[in-house]
C-alpha cells in the first residue's frame, strides 16, 4: 500500500506544490519563502516520520500569510489523499513535548470531521524572524486540519518567554501525534470506526 499524494495549488496569491509520504523516514526539501515556516515545515516531517517536500511561491511583498495559508491547507489536502480510505489506521495519536522552557501538547484523531482547538499564551512576540506572525500559528493548524478533515487539538501547557520555542514545541507535538495516528496497526484490518467509514 503506497500512502502518497501529490497537490498543486495555483491561485493570484500563490503558486505551489506539496508531496508527501505518510510511510516515510523524515525526509523534507521545503522552500516558501518565509524562513520560520520552512524551518516549521521541517521540524513536523522529522518527527512525524512523513517525508515532505513544498515548493511555493507567493506574494510576499504583501506579507507572509496568503503563502502560509495555502500551503498548510494544500498540506492537508495532500495528507487526506494520503491516507485513502484509512483501513488498518492507528487513527488516534497524542503527544506532550518539552523543548526546554516551554510544554506542548497535541492530540488527533483522524476522524473525517474537522475540528481545532488551540490555547497558547497571550502577549506573545508578534513576529518571529523576519516575516512569520506568530498569529498565523493557529491558522495553519486550522487551515490544515479542516483540509485534512481531522479533529486537532493543540496546547501549550507551559511557556517561557521566547515565541520561537514555543511555536516549535507545538509543530513537534503535533508531528508526534501525526506519526502515532497514521501508523498501521497490524490488529485492525478494516477501517477503525463502528460506523465503519471514516
Amino acid at each position: 500500500m503506497t500512502r502518497t499524494a501529490r497537490v498543486e495549488r495555483e491561485t493570484n496569491e500563490t503558486k505551489l506544490v506539496v508531496e508527501l509520504d505518510l510511510d516515510g523516514t523524515g525526509t523534507s526539501s521545503i522552500s516558501t519563502g518565509v524562513g520560520f515556516y520552512d524551518h516549521m515545515l521541517t521540524s513536523l516531517s522529522r518527527h512525524s516520520g512523513i517525508d515532505l517536500t513544498v515548493r511555493a511561491d507567493g506574494d510576499l511583498h504583501i506579507d507572509a500569510h496568503h503563502t502560509v495559508e495555502d500551503v498548510a491547507i494544500a498540506l492537508g489536502q495532500a495528507f487526506a489523499q494520503a491516507l485513502g480510505d484509512k483501513r488498518g489506521i492507528t487513527r488516534y495519536g497524542d503527544a506532550t513535548i518539552p523543548m526546554d522552557e516551554v510544554l506542548a501538547q497535541a492530540a488527533v484523531d483522524l476522524s473525517g470531521r474537522p475540528y481545532v482547538v488551540h490555547a497558547e499564551p497571550e502577549g506573545m512576540t508578534p513576529v518571529i524572524g523576519p516575516d512569520y506572525p506568530t498569529s498565523l500559528t493557529r491558522h495553519v493548524f486550522e487551515s490544515f486540519a479542516f483540509n485534512a478533515r481531522i479533529s486537532l487539538h493543540v496546547r501549550v501547557l507551559h511557556a517561557g518567554r521566547d515565541a520561537h520555542h514555543i511555536v516549535e514545541c507545538q509543530f513537534k507535538a503535533l508531528a508526534r501525534a501525526l506519526r502515532a495516528a497514521v501508523a498501521i496497526d497490524p490488529r485492525v484490518t478494516d477501517v477503525p470506526s463502528t460506523k465503519g467509514a471514516l
